[in-house]
């Protein structure tokens, strides 16, 4: 079904979809959408929504299996403590991405802002997924505990644009960062290295980005063709002796 956001508050547009898909819709367009808020929150159908248009922030928040696709730009804080499903958006994406996300992917086919992946976590099967085709700004993997950033640097707009910020895995203590053609080190925080992937991690990788590749029409082949440099925690509580002094 087809909903005409144009002039609708966030509220009722939201409405509208909750009532879609409470009346057992799987495919709801959304046209001239104009930054309304909270699109696909809470949701936990496997329904696919639409996106014509530009959706405001918290975008998929708390998410939890249904498909969220955005044929143009998107806000901040897309994916916000998401659990399943995801999010393909075609164009450019703004700051904190995934924060607490717990599940489920954001494809994102060009650049994206600030403090991406803040607070990503992993439990048991669940592992969230965030694949940026572009460049990110400062702060990328800020905190993070677990799941996978993935950084292109292939899609931007800014060529000229540095691939990534500076202070890169600030306190990151969990979870992994893979990014095409290597790192600023200098740029990275002390708590992190950049390490040579292993064969699990290639695995790995070329299975996210198959997935990628499909959203987008993209080919495996050329983002594989440049290899990629892993960055980890070296520690697993990078700040602990702050809170607990080490004995001597």
């Amino acid at each position: 079904m087809r909903i005409d956001a144009q002039g609708l508050y966030y509220k009722e547009l939201n409405r509208q979809v909750r009532d879609a898909v409470a009346g057992g819709a799987t495919e709801i367009v959304l046209d001239n959408v104009n930054g309304q808020y909270f699109i696909g929150d809470g949701i936990n159908t496997p329904v696919t929504i639409t996106v014509n248009g530009v959706p405001g922030n918290d975008l998929a928040a708390f998410m939890n299996g249904a498909t969220v696709i955005v044929n143009e730009n998107a806000q901040d804080n897309i994916g916000n403590t998401m659990n399943a499903g995801k999010v393909v958006v075609h164009g450019h994406a703004g700051d904190v991405l995934g924060y607490g996300m717990r599940g489920g992917r954001l494809h994102i086919r060009k650049d994206v802002g600030y403090r991406v992946g803040i607070h990503m976590k992993s439990y048991q099967e669940n592992r969230p997924v965030v694949v940026v085709g572009g460049t990110a700004g400062d702060f990328f993997g800020e905190y993070m505990a677990g799941g996978v950033l993935i950084l292109l640097g292939m899609y931007s707009d800014m060529p000229e644009r540095d691939k990534h910020g500076y202070l890169f895995g600030t306190g990151m203590h969990g979870g992994v960062i893979y990014v095409r053609g290597g790192v600023d080190e200098s740029r990275l925080s002390g708590e992190v290295g950049a390490f040579l992937p292993d064969l699990e991690d290639k695995a790995l990788l070329e299975g996210y980005l198959k997935e990628y590749c499909s959203d987008f029409g993209l080919n495996l082949a050329e983002i594989l063709a440049e290899p990629f440099v892993k960055v980890m925690p070296k520690s697993a509580r990078p700040y602990g002796a702050m809170y607990c002094p080490m004995p001597k």
